[in-house]
């Protein structure tokens, strides 16, 4: 089920400029062929990064209970993010790194299977959850995600994410969600 979408207006143009004037581009890694997109210059510039978190804690106050940061980088994004809000963090992690019990969704990859966890009691049920991570690509971590988050209980009322590969379709497997990409990129 698609959770209602809180109205709220494109993010401001501001957060672009301060990702793109923040980002390394790194041909043939981590294999030939494969532009990586490096964001650790952005949170390296802590001025940058300060405005960074504080551009989007102003932009989503009021209209969400939780951060849900999806592992790994996304960890790096939500944290500061919750802090600011003065609201609580959920962790998804990757299958197999907390301690049990936890709520499991595998979801498949182009070769295999991957899984994704949350401990239940890190949700309060109807908690409107964003859910931040810091690329969208194919969308599979983030709609196993999603799933995960509301079947804990969670409203997930939009997702946050600092780049998009438009390129790689990941919005597809997102149909109806609310999806904020602070960059995104056509071929991936």
């Amino acid at each position: 089920m698609t959770a209602p979408q809180p109205d709220l207006p494109a993010l401001p143009a501001e957060l672009s400029s301060l990702v793109l004037d923040n980002l390394r581009e790194v041909p043939d890694f981590p294999e030939p062929g494969v532009l990586f997109r490096d964001i650790t210059p952005l949170l390296a510039n802590g001025e940058a990064f300060a405005r960074f978190v504080d551009g989007l804690a102003t932009h989503y106050r009021g209209h969400v209970d939780a951060v849900a940061g999806l592992e790994s980088r996304g960890f790096i994004l939500a944290a500061p993010l919750a802090v600011h809000l003065g609201l609580p963090l959920i962790v998804v992690r990757k299958g197999g790194k907390l301690p049990g019990p936890v709520l499991g969704v595998d979801y498949e990859l182009e070769y295999g299977s991957a899984r994704m966890e949350l401990r239940a009691e890190t949700v309060v049920p109807g908690q409107r959850v964003l859910v931040i991570d810091d690329v969208l690509a194919t969308g599979g971590t983030a709609a196993a995600s999603i799933a995960l988050l509301e079947e804990a209980g969670a409203e997930v009322v939009g997702l946050c994410m600092l780049l998009e590969l438009a390129g790689l379709g990941g919005r597809s497997k997102l149909p109806g969600r609310r999806i904020d990409s602070v960059v995104t990129f056509a071929s991936s």
